[in-house]
C-alpha cells in the first residue's frame, strides 16, 4: 500500500472488538474516526431461531463499520492496528478497505487537502 496522499480506511467488524480498536489507532496515532452500526454478511453462517413457535434465519449479522480517514499517519499502521484489534481468529472478524480520497476540506476553516484531515 501507498502512504501518499489522503486515504479513508474503512473496516466492518465485530461490535465487541470496538473497544480494542479505538484503542489501537489511538496509540497508532490515528484517533479519529467515524462508527456506524451496520448489518450484513459474508462468510460468518446463519444462525437459525425459534420465536412464539415460528422458526427464522438470522442471515444478517450486526456488526460495526469504522471509517478512518488519515494524511500524516501511515495508512499500513491503521490497517495493521484495526488487525491487530479486530481479530479474534473466527469466522465473522470482519474486513477492511482502503480507498484514496481525492480532496478533503475542512468547513470551520476552509483548510483543503491534508490539512484538512
Amino acid at each position: 500500500m501507498s502512504d501518499t496522499g489522503i486515504k479513508m480506511v474503512v473496516a466492518v467488524i465485530r461490535p465487541d472488538k470496538l473497544g480494542d480498536v479505538k484503542q489501537a489507532l489511538v496509540e497508532a496515532d490515528a484517533p479519529s474516526l467515524t462508527v456506524t452500526n451496520v448489518s450484513g454478511r459474508g462468510s460468518q453462517p446463519a444462525k437459525k431461531g425459534q420465536w412464539r413457535g415460528e422458526e427464522y434465519v438470522v442471515d444478517l449479522h450486526q456488526k460495526v463499520k469504522i471509517e478512518c480517514v488519515v494524511a500524516d499517519t501511515p495508512v499500513d499502521d491503521v490497517v495493521e492496528a484495526i488487525k491487530d484489534g479486530a481479530h479474534t481468529g473466527e469466522k465473522g472478524d470482519g474486513k477492511i478497505f482502503v480507498l484514496p480520497v481525492e480532496d478533503a476540506v475542512q468547513i470551520r476553516t476552509g483548510e483543503e487537502g491534508p490539512k484538512a484531515v
